[in-house]
């Protein structure tokens, strides 16, 4: 981690400090009453700072920003009220805000009414197990992201810490991982058996000449109980457009493979950046799943929303 992405525990605590006394367990209550109904959860989005945001909360060098006027609070909460979305994991924006996690948290905590935090942390910092807890007591996190460390592996020391620190507090890991890293994340999982374990993006299902290989690996995962999918990838691995039909098999067989129970969805928010190439905006991401892949009720009930709400927003007791 370079300096300017240093947080000690001093820092950190006075970066939130200001907003700590809102600290809240989120919309939990609600949450666990709504089970039943149809409740569309977005397990997938990113969060951008206004420019008078940006001066609380600085980005890195260089960041990558979306379309001016897109990935802001106030654009999410207007594409999840225009599509009828209840929920969402707000998932740190390391493309923006690398390791500094301040402002997922704050927004998480602020907005405790529909969002949860995800957070990123740098598995090579000594400090950041503390830091996951403290972030998971006081700012409304319930999950963090899993990198690899600086030797590019996800069974690394570091990486194990936080795994075992998230195992403990009862939150869930997202794994951003290629597949050449899954045997890792196999064996990881199958150590946490108490983990939860989601993976993001699936692999990045691709349709192209990987499609069979890739899918084969979300398959072999699919083995671990504790192990879900994220289905975010048929929007950036389709090679058509909108709808994404030479993925709609692939995702089929993912859910098959995992059942519905284990499956999440998320609209890979703000679709004018994480989906330009292919044109797909947030109703069409979300309409895949609601009528182009041709999912049985129950099967949407979980998919768009059972899953998540038992993962992010209900209380799973400390391991």
């Amino acid at each position: 981690m370079t300096a300017s992405f240093h947080l000690d525990r001093r820092q950190f605590l006075g970066g939130t400090a200001a907003t700590a006394a809102a600290a809240a367990i989120g919309p939990v209550a609600e949450a666990n009453s709504e089970k039943k109904k149809l409740v569309i959860v977005d397990c997938h989005a990113h969060i951008y700072g206004t420019p008078t945001e940006e001066k609380r909360y600085p980005t890195i060098a260089k960041p990558y920003r979306p379309p001016k006027g897109t990935g802001t609070i106030a654009h999410l909460r207007k594409n999840m009220k225009d599509n009828g979305v209840r929920y969402v994991t707000a998932v740190q924006t390391s493309t923006y805000y690398r390791f500094d996690n301040r402002f997922t948290a704050d927004a998480a905590r602020r907005h405790n009414d529909f969002m949860v935090g995800i957070c990123t942390l740098d598995p090579d910092e000594p400090q950041n197990p503390w830091v996951m807890e403290y972030l998971v007591e006081k700012s409304n996190v319930r999950g963090m992201r899993s990198i690899p460390g600086k030797d590019g592996r996800m069974d690394s020391p570091g990486v194990r810490r936080l795994w075992k620190t998230a195992q403990r507090l009862g939150i869930v890991i997202n794994s951003l991982t290629s597949r050449g890293l899954k045997p890792q994340v196999a064996e990881m999982a199958a150590a946490h058996p108490k983990l939860r374990v989601v993976i993001d993006h699936c692999l990045n299902l691709t349709a192209d000449d990987t499609l069979d290989a890739a899918l084969a690996d979300m398959q072999d995962l699919a083995k671990l109980p504790n192990v879900h999918a994220k289905l975010t990838f048929i929007p950036t691995g389709t090679k058509m457009g909108y709808p994404g039909k030479d993925l709609h098999a692939a995702c089929h067989e993912v859910i098959k493979a995992f059942g519905a129970n284990r499956c999440v969805w998320g609209s890979d928010f703000p679709c004018e950046l994480w989906l330009k190439p292919q044109d797909i905006n947030y109703a069409q991401h979300l309409r895949i799943f609601t009528h182009e892949l041709g999912l049985d009720e129950t099967t949407k009930r979980d998919v768009l929303g059972g899953t998540a709400l038992k993962l992010w927003f209900s209380r799973k007791k400390r391991g």
